[in-house]
């Protein structure tokens, strides 16, 4: 068996958040090999996550975040079950992150079961329209696997965390590892965003062209 050293414990401790003894026991279960460590804490949290799937996540905070000199803002609720794991450094480190995401992002929907029906069926219709004759047999497979990426670019629970896409890790992953680290559920309840100008229609004013009529008008 590979020797379970401090530093091998200390690196997967920083990359996972974990706690030292979890990290060292998810070392010596995978022979100290550091990825298959990482999905082995990820399943043990996972599985922590599921117990508490049924608890009430009443608590938690409203987290507002201005991007781009002001003209983006987003107002986000994210819950948790006390308000002690409200007021820890882990759970406003990931309000933050996924505020400054949706800001960057532009997310539609927190989860998928958000998405009404009548968006999805308006995609299907689409994705049908661009099958080719040859693809007919295989269009309902197609067409579902079209949907699992239009998913993944409106939710922003399914969407990949752009800051380290090596790890291919969604923002669904990122909240559940961070329950399983404070030991609550914590849930994404609803956010806004708002962009100056949006839903505006922008007309371009000639304002040579409006002070010659007014100078017409009076004269």
């Amino acid at each position: 068996m590979s020797q379970i050293t401090a530093q091998l414990v200390k690196e997967l401790r920083e990359r996972t958040g974990a706690g030292m003894m979890d990290c060292k026991k998810a070392l010596q279960e995978t022979e100290a090999n550091m990825e298959e460590a990482i999905q082995f804490l990820r399943k043990k949290g996972l599985k922590s996550v599921e117990k508490r799937a049924g608890k009430v996540a009443a608590e938690g905070t409203v987290f507002s975040y201005i991007h781009a000199g002001g003209r983006i803002g987003v107002m986000l609720e994210l819950n948790s079950e006390t308000d002690f794991v409200a007021r820890s450094e882990d759970f406003l480190n990931l309000a933050k992150e996924l505020a400054m995401h949706i800001a960057w992002s532009n997310p539609q929907y927190v989860s998928r079961e958000e998405v009404p029906e009548s968006a999805l069926e308006k995609e299907r219709e689409v994705f049908r329209s661009q099958l080719k004759p040859e693809q007919e047999k295989m269009a309902d497979k197609i067409i579902a696997g079209k949907l699992e990426k239009y998913y993944s670019t409106i939710c922003l629970l399914e969407q990949l965390d752009a800051k380290d896409p090596a790890a291919k890790k969604t923002f669904e992953d990122i909240v559940n590892e961070v329950s399983s680290k404070v030991g609550e559920k914590v849930q994404v309840r609803r956010f806004s965003r708002y962009e100056v100008g949006e839903g505006i229609e922008k007309v371009e004013v000639n304002y040579a062209d409006e002070v010659a009529a007014v100078v017409a008008g009076a004269a």
